[in-house]
């Protein structure tokens, strides 16, 4: 499993790509992409000894099933997947790779809900959107014991260390300003 700690930065363009490509950052998170360009952003993102994490959720053109994942996996080779499915995540889990429970906390319903489905799949991080609210984040990391990192609404230097210093091990942002914190 990869760890991931700190500002994690989430790509929505390539003009964001090219920067982060030339960061320091080990890690890249792939929010939205089409599915012709996810080979050769791989590529072209290992060429540069960085790991890459796929929404997969939101590739345009996947169907996010077995044979879907399993190309992603097997033929391009993601290092994890982000996904609010928990069995995108067990497909995960059984190829070895990082899974990552995107998690909504709308209401305590949803939040109970969802809590069910991270202790029965066990995933390897579990994303809280919004990430703003350390009190969730902390409820969700005591609930699971699996590590939580803060997406969503991320948009100071406030919010990163309030996230960072509660229950978070990592920040998801595609707000440039915030990626050096």
């Amino acid at each position: 499993m990869a760890k991931l700690e700190g500002v994690l930065p989430a790509i929505r363009s390539m003009r964001d790509f090219e920067k982060v490509l030339n960061s320091s950052h080990e890690n890249i998170i792939f929010l939205e992409t089409r599915l012709s360009q996810v080979k050769s952003l791989v590529k072209y993102t290992r060429q540069h000894n960085k790991k890459v994490f796929m929404h997969v959720d939101l590739i345009q053109g996947l169907k996010v099933d077995e044979y879907g994942l399993e190309y992603l996996i097997n033929d391009i080779k993601v290092d994890g997947i982000i996904s609010t499915r928990a069995n995108v995540i067990a497909t995960a889990k059984r190829h070895h790779i990082t899974g990552i429970q995107r998690l909504f906390a709308l209401d305590s319903h949803a939040l109970d809900h969802n809590l069910k489905i991270c202790k029965n799949v066990q995933p390897d991080y579990i994303e809280v959107l919004p990430g703003i609210i350390p009190e969730v984040m902390q409820e969700i990391h005591d609930e699971t014991g699996i590590p939580v990192i803060a997406g969503g609404l991320i948009r100071t230097k406030q919010d990163v260390e309030n996230a960072l210093n509660g229950a978070a091990t990592a920040v998801t942002t595609s707000r440039k300003e915030l990626w050096e914190l």
